[in-house]
């Protein structure tokens, strides 16, 4: 695929500050009427004017208030009745939805909405249904014959927490030119698929992917161009939190289509500071 795109590259420790400063920018609690302050207002009211129906009023500003409270931005996706994974509050807290301030034509279909700060929001129930799909895939092949990179500082414990999760091989860090070309080197593989972080950071892994004609499965924002990827999992691949969960969750559908009992938790996936 070969679609024109607009996108313009930030450089990386800013674009991963601005995103990580918006997941945590969500999670403050605002300083809207909370559920007991809308009661309080609603029984004032009711001394003043005593209307008959006062106590029926109060409880409905109150349910309201509770609704105007929450802390998260939850229009993430169109359909608000998509069965998910996991609670989409926790795909929010997160960061999974989370863009940058770029896109690209090729990303324009995974995205839901851009936010007032300028930032694309990620159709979070697409980042769901393609984990889903990544996991039928991967469970075809043999878990050696996978390999996972990730040159993305956040995207280095879990990538690799995945590969040993799933037993596949990871190639964290810098990856050494000739890893999937050059026979003669002495770290020389030969996969049948490779998982990428992000398709920029991963270049060369993606371009020796190409060269050696073996798929391609990218965590891709909405500042990814597509042309050398061949399944996407769209997601904020910039922030700590977001990757853990996508790297966790895939871990998890890719051992449950092998019918694996085994079960890891999202802290197994989550590198301390």
């Amino acid at each position: 695929m070969s679609e024109d795109n607009d996108a313009v590259e930030l450089d990386d420790d800013a674009e991963t500050e601005a995103v990580d400063a918006a997941v945590e920018e969500e999670a403050d609690t605002t300083e809207e009427p909370t559920a007991d302050a809308a009661a309080d207002g609603a029984s004032a009211d009711a001394d003043t004017e005593a209307p008959a129906d006062a106590e029926s009023e109060a409880a409905e500003e109150a349910e309201d208030a509770e609704e105007d409270a929450s802390p998260f931005d939850d229009d993430v996706m169109p359909d608000d009745d998509v069965d998910l994974l996991i609670p989409v509050e926790d795909y929010l807290s997160a960061g999974v939805h989370i863009g940058t301030q770029q896109k690209t034509k090729d990303m324009e279909r995974f995205i839901h909405r851009v936010r007032d700060d300028g930032l694309y929001v990620l159709d979070v129930s697409l980042t769901d249904e393609r984990i889903r799909t990544a996991a039928d895939f991967l469970s075809d092949y043999n878990p050696e014959q996978i390999l996972v990179t990730s040159s993305r500082q956040y995207g280095r414990f879990p990538a690799e927490k995945f590969a040993d999760a799933i037993g596949a091989r990871a190639r964290t860090g810098r990856f050494i030119p000739g890893t999937l070309t050059n026979p003669d080197y002495a770290g020389y593989i030969e996969p049948d698929v490779v998982v990428v972080t992000d398709p920029i950071g991963d270049a060369q892994a993606v371009k020796e992917a190409i060269t050696v004609g073996i798929p391609v499965i990218a965590m891709c924002d909405s500042n990814n161009q597509l042309s050398n990827v061949d399944l996407v999992i769209p997601t904020n691949n910039k922030g700590r939190r977001a990757l853990s969960v996508v790297y966790w969750l895939l871990a998890n559908e890719t051992l449950d289509r092998r019918g694996t009992d085994t079960v890891f938790a999202l802290e197994d996936f989550e590198d301390e500071l």
